[in-house]
C-alpha cells in the first residue's frame, strides 16, 4: 500500500508540472524553463551587444509566445539558480518589448517614460498572476533575494552604456558560469573602462550600486579583470583613483 502511495505521488506531481505550459521536468525534484523560443530570438537579433529591434519586430508575435510561458511560470516551483535565470530572462525580454511598443520612433528607452513615470516603474512584467515593473524585478527580486552583484551585467536597460544583452537565455545549471562570464567581458571591455594615469574611470553602475559591491569598487574591477589590465592596476593598486564614465542612455540597436 505504502508504495502505491509513493507511485501516486510521482505520477501527481510529474502531471502538474507537465500540465503548466513552459515547465520541463528533468528530475523528479529539477523543474526548469522553455526558454528555447527566446534563445532562438536572441540568436538572430543580438549579436556583439547590439539588437536589431527591427528584426525582433517582425517576430513580436514568437516574443509573445514567451512572454506567456513565463506568465505561466510559478517561480516558487524552480531551484535557487533556475529562479535568478528566469527573473533575468524575464527583465531582458519584457524589455524588449517595451522597446518594440515605440519602435521605430525610439532613440532611447527614457522616450518611452513620462515626467512622473520612469519606463522602469511601468507595470508590464506579468509573472504568476501579477502584474510588476522592471523596476521591482530588479530592485525588489533579483537584487534583495539574491545579492549577488554579477546581476547588474546580466539584465540589460536597453542603453549603449548598458552591460550587453546575451545572446542566449540565462539557464540554472550554468548560471554561475554565464554570470562571471558576462562580468567579466564587461569589465575588461576597452569601451566599458578607460585608465589614465592613476585613474580609472569605469561605468557608473558602479557607483550607483556602490553597495551591492561592498563599497569596494576597485576590488571588484580587480577580481574580474584579466591580462595587462590586471598587471597593470595591480602594479597601481595603492595609487588608483576611481571615477565614473558618463552613461549613454542612446538605444543599443544596430
Amino acid at each position: 500500500m505504502m508504495i502505491k502511495r509513493t507511485l501516486l505521488a510521482i505520477l501527481v506531481s510529474f502531471y502538474m508540472v507537465a500540465g503548466v505550459p513552459g515547465l520541463q521536468s528533468f528530475a523528479s525534484t529539477e523543474t526548469v524553463v522553455d526558454n528555447s523560443l527566446y534563445g532562438e530570438l536572441l540568436q538572430k537579433y543580438v549579436s556583439d551587444g547590439k539588437v536589431d529591434y527591427a528584426g525582433f519586430k517582425t517576430e513580436e508575435a514568437k516574443l509573445d509566445r514567451y512572454l506567456k510561458i513565463l506568465e505561466a511560470v510559478v517561480p516558487e516551483r524552480l531551484s535557487r539558480d533556475e529562479q535568478f535565470a528566469f527573473y533575468a530572462n524575464a527583465y531582458n525580454a519584457w524589455t524588449i518589448k517595451l522597446i518594440l511598443s515605440g519602435y521605430p520612433g525610439v532613440t532611447s528607452i527614457k522616450d518611452l517614460g513620462s515626467l512622473i513615470k520612469s519606463p522602469w516603474k511601468k507595470k508590464i512584467v506579468r509573472i504568476d498572476g501579477k502584474v510588476i515593473s522592471l523596476d521591482h524585478v530588479e530592485h525588489e527580486i533579483l537584487r534583495p533575494r539574491y545579492k549577488d552583484p554579477r546581476v547588474h551585467f546580466a539584465i540589460n536597460c536597453a542603453a549603449k552604456s548598458c552591460p550587453p544583452l546575451r545572446p542566449e537565455p540565462f539557464i540554472g545549471n550554468i548560471l554561475d558560469r554565464q554570470l562571471d562570464d558576462s562580468t567579466r567581458s564587461f569589465i575588461n571591455d576597452p569601451k566599458s573602462y578607460r585608465l589614465e594615469d592613476n585613474e580609472l574611470y569605469v561605468s557608473r553602475i558602479f557607483k550607483w550600486f556602490s553597495e551591492d559591491f561592498n563599497d569596494d569598487v576597485f576590488g571588484y574591477f580587480l577580481m574580474y579583470a584579466t591580462g595587462d589590465l590586471k598587471k597593470e592596476l595591480e602594479a597601481k593598486s595603492d595609487l588608483i583613483r576611481v571615477k565614473y564614465l558618463e552613461y549613454d542612455w542612446s538605444l543599443n540597436g544596430m
